[in-house]
């Protein structure tokens, strides 16, 4: 049966979007844990093989069960839009232990054997221990797992916000719910997601709800959230297909011979919007010479650019596409 989340006039008002760190941490673990259900993240698996090595993820993975429930303290929803990891993992210890027992309780059940085993006896019998336990290993997972490479990841994930921002106001809500993910639909003020275990039924009361995209949750939509979090909707970011493998040169030579074969890389680059940072990651040029050719390009209106969060994120205009996109060009 799909899971259904019921909106009232207040809950739509009350919709936003974010990105989290802490997220992005707790869904890497699970998916190095289970390597085999991540095609597109086998480049990144394989050269953090070694690093992830040293991290003891038992107890994490005794709170991960292949279906059921996962522990919403270790990851809940984030108070704002851009918030950063080390102020989720602040929010997480400061979190009441009385609160997380039916939380782990909850896991534990869903996981065979390990309500009754004696890593899990420990774990109910003093949530503050494991709480606190939890979190440190949480820090671990993100310094060694997802921090070398979170710049890369939030362009992503804030290119995915921007462009279904924009959508958003395009087509509305009860359309962008379809194209961030088949598995959702929206009749009668009811969000259904297809594939969600366990409950199959929540009323939001006016909470709202915040929709992240997710670089780890793919190809799954990921509902939940038990009282007091907000309820959320995880879903597979666009543009992970290309997260870990460079591109193959799709500059033409006509284009590099007119603006210069840096510049023209940057051009053809921009299939999303992106920042310069993010630029500069994945073409391996400098930081200086990226924002030049952003602002050359910008300036000749091959690029327009906006504000969002901490960065600017360009894209291309339409002459940009003309000059960039193979079908929008003449042959050469």
């Amino acid at each position: 049966m799909p899971f259904h989340l019921h909106f009232d006039e207040s809950d739509l008002l009350r919709c936003r979007f974010a990105l989290s760190p802490l997220w992005e941490t707790q869904a890497a673990v699970r998916t190095l844990l289970r390597p085999g259900q991540h095609g597109y993240h086998q480049p990144w698996l394989r050269r953090i093989r070694s690093a992830a090595a040293g991290l003891d993820l038992a107890p994490l993975r005794l709170l991960m069960p292949e279906s059921g429930h996962n522990p919403d303290f270790l990851s809940p929803p984030p108070v704002g839009p851009y918030t950063s990891f080390e102020e989720e993992i602040a929010g997480v210890r400061a979190i009441d232990p009385l609160l997380i027992r039916e939380d782990l309780a909850l896991a534990l059940t869903d996981q065979p054997g390990a309500l009754d085993s004696p890593v899990g006896r420990a774990m109910l019998a003093d949530p503050a221990r494991t709480l606190r336990e939890l979190a440190a290993l949480m820090e671990q997972a993100w310094q060694v797992l997802v921090e070398p490479d979170w710049p890369r990841l939030r362009a992503l994930l804030e290119a995915d916000i921007a462009y279904h921002s924009r959508r958003l106001a395009e087509v509305g809500f009860a359309r962008l719910l379809g194209e961030l993910s088949p598995q959702l639909s929206w009749t009668d003020s009811t969000l259904s997601l297809v594939g969600m275990r366990g409950r199959h039924s929540r009323v939001l009361g006016g909470q709202g709800l915040v929709l992240m995209p997710s670089v780890f949750a793919w190809p799954d939509v990921v509902s939940g959230y038990e009282p007091p979090w907000q309820p959320a909707v995880i879903y597979p970011a666009r543009g992970i297909g290309s997260l870990w493998t460079q591109p193959a040169d799709r500059t033409p030579q006509a284009l590099a011979r007119l603006l210069g074969r840096a510049r023209a890389d940057v051009l053809c680059a921009l299939d999303e919007p992106a920042g310069t940072s993010a630029l500069a990651h994945r073409l391996g040029l400098a930081l200086s010479s990226v924002s030049e050719h952003l602002s050359v390009l910008r300036a000749a209106g091959l690029l327009t650019s906006r504000r969002y969060g901490h960065q600017v994120l360009y894209e291309r205009t339409p002459l940009g596409i003309a000059l960039a996109v193979p079908e929008h060009r003449a042959p050469e």
